[in-house]
């Protein structure tokens, strides 16, 4: 089954009284990248309620322990939600393979657990299906020392009496739902009894219902214990156990407290480990479209900011007023590069469509359209001081450079094995670099004549080699000395542009790296990556300088202003941030 013509459903893997949960992949991205896909019926479900799950699903996501919400939509009368796949094991599976967990085990999932529950009942919600399968073990982010990840919030509850009188009769699953919950009445304290059910059954390997002697009313878990248990924990567990909520630990910090465990402070929204930055300004005209940003550009005077996105629009932002200007339309799909011409009289939109579309910026008309490539558009870039040349990556396998003034191609460069993903000039130097998920680099030496816009045919290049994934993104130093590269291996390649030599691998995000761009002064390049974050390097000591961690998805495009210490941020969150040195 294909959703939206992009979600294409694999098998499912979960069944509540809300929802269906299904493993599927979105095809809308190459390679095709796993996702997972709720349905809700719309018997059970009205779009102000499913809209209200889905502004707490955003919320959530901005824990880095809780998947992000990627996409939501209504489809034949159901409502559909897209969130992100979690690789790893679930406890239920981990129990199975490798028997019953350790105390010191249970430590460790009881000191990542709980600050998760903590933020969540901290946004005034109940997750109500707190179960070993809805918990994995990944090393997404084990670097942190939090390698566990809590799933599946179909069944989250609003703490009010309106979300109470909507609930269906039965929600979580019985076996470590609390009293309270099975009669549909869940309070913050029940996710905590779950958590107390999941650290007797780890321990014992005994089913819950098996632990509960119903006869004497009362827990028997410890008589199934196979290993020795301090007291200390044990009464705590006794205490998440109690039938009375009354008796219960009433809060996440309360069990904390008890464990020793120190409180995290986490504000994910505004928390930079580099004090002299700060995000001053987030667009989110692209949140009511519900489709990522895919690409940012900013214009020479910086005055200007284009942003293109999945909804096929490009919009343009005073950056002044901090005011959406105009929405540019005619692209027939998703918009994934945009670029201003260096005279700043024009901006360039490439599209999946195969098509490049090229906007008068003061009457924001369209002024021609580019046709030749025979798959989808990835990247444009304008030849510096030249704005009648542009260069374009496909997926085509191709790069064209069109003379845009007559709306014709110059020439078309063939060579990469595999998708052209993008593409950059040399500041200084006829040369153009083309990255390419068959893991290389070339670097094009042009003709001499190149900027007369005649034609050729044969161009000399040669090609970097040493990601061992798929390279997506490219940068040149604005003194062209230097070529950046990022690649799905998760580094960042420093190259010599005039030799081709490697001088610096750059290691310290966790995922693709899928955005770079140098400030103007050369000296700190500026990268974005899958693992939401953007970072600021040292270009002459290759160290890391900063990291802004305020986007809640993968960051897909970055730029820098020309004449102020600002920095410009996309996410396939639907935001766009501006990041000042202040």
């Amino acid at each position: 089954m294909l959703l939206q013509q992009r979600y294409r459903l694999l098998k499912q893997i979960g069944k509540g009284g809300f929802a269906k949960t299904f493993l599927a992949v979105d095809e809308g991205e190459f390679p095709a990248i796993p996702c997972v896909v709720q349905q809700f019926k719309n018997k059970n479900f009205t779009s102000e309620v499913f809209e209200q799950k889905v502004q707490q699903l955003l919320e959530l996501g901005k824990h880095p322990q809780i998947p992000n919400l990627l996409a939501y939509f209504q489809q034949e009368n159901d409502f559909y939600l897209v969130q992100e796949f979690i690789e790893g094991s679930n406890l239920a599976t981990l129990v199975e393979e490798l028997g019953a967990f350790s105390e010191t085990q249970i430590w460790h999932l009881l000191e990542n657990l709980l600050p998760i529950l903590k933020f969540i009942h901290e946004h005034n919600l109940i997750h109500c299906d707190i179960k070993p399968e809805n918990i994995i073990l990944t090393s997404r982010t084990a670097d942190q020392g939090k390698d566990l990840i809590l799933v599946d919030f179909s069944a989250v509850q609003l703490v009010t009496q309106i979300s109470r009188l909507q609930t269906p009769a039965k929600i979580g699953s019985p076996e470590y739902a609390a009293p309270e919950q099975i009669q549909s009445k869940p309070v913050f304290a029940s996710d905590l009894y779950s958590l107390g059910v999941i650290c007797i059954y780890l321990l014992t390997q005994i089913p819950p219902f098996d632990l509960f002697d119903v006869a004497n009313d009362c827990w028997v878990w410890r008589h199934y214990l196979s290993n020795k248990l301090s007291e200390r924990l044990g009464k705590i567990l006794d205490k998440l156990l109690e039938y009375s909520t009354n008796q219960r630990y009433q809060s996440a910090d309360e069990v904390m407290q008890a464990l020793g465990i120190q409180s995290p402070i986490l504000n994910v929204q505004s928390q930079i480990t580099n004090p002299l930055w700060e995000c001053v300004h987030t667009f989110t005209t692209h949140l009511s479209t519900s489709f990522a940003v895919n690409s940012i550009a900013i214009s020479c005077d910086g005055n200007t900011l284009a942003s293109g996105s999945d909804d096929k629009t490009i919009r343009l932002w005073d950056l002044n007023s901090k005011q959406l200007v105009a929405t540019l339309t005619g692209h027939s799909q998703a918009v994934k590069s945009v670029a201003f011409s260096p005279d700043g009289e024009m901006l360039a939109s490439a599209s999946d469509d195969k098509t490049i579309k090229l906007w008068n910026l003061n009457t924001h008309q369209e002024i021609n359209t580019l046709i030749g490539h025979s798959r989808g558009v990835k990247s444009i870039v304008f030849y510096p001081g030249n704005a009648g040349i542009l260069a374009s990556g496909s997926w085509d396998k191709t790069i064209k450079l069109w003379n845009v003034s007559i709306g014709t191609e110059i020439s078309t460069l063939a060579g990469h094995q595999l998708q052209v993903s993008a593409v950059a000039f040399s500041p200084i130097s006829p040369y153009l670099a083309s990255a390419s998920f068959d893991r290389t680099i070339r670097l094009w030496k042009l003709p001499v004549d190149f900027a007369s816009k005649k034609k050729f045919e044969n161009c000399p290049c040669y090609t970097l080699s040493g990601h061992t994934w798929a390279v997506l993104t490219l940068a040149f130093s604005p003194d062209g000395k230097i070529l950046a590269t990022g690649s799905d291996d998760n580094t960042i390649n420093l190259w010599d542009a005039n030799n081709g030599q490697l001088i610096h691998t750059l290691l310290g995000h966790s995922w693709s790296v899928v955005a770079l761009t140098f400030s103007t002064n050369g000296e700190t390049l500026i990268s974005g990556s899958c693992d939401r974050t953007i970072k600021l390097w040292s270009v002459s000591t290759a160290e890391e300088i900063a990291t802004f961690p305020g986007h809640v998805n993968s960051v897909s495009a970055v730029a820098v202003s020309p004449v102020a210490q600002l920095i410009a941020s996309g996410s396939r969150d639907k935001t766009i941030k501006l990041w000042q040195l202040v």
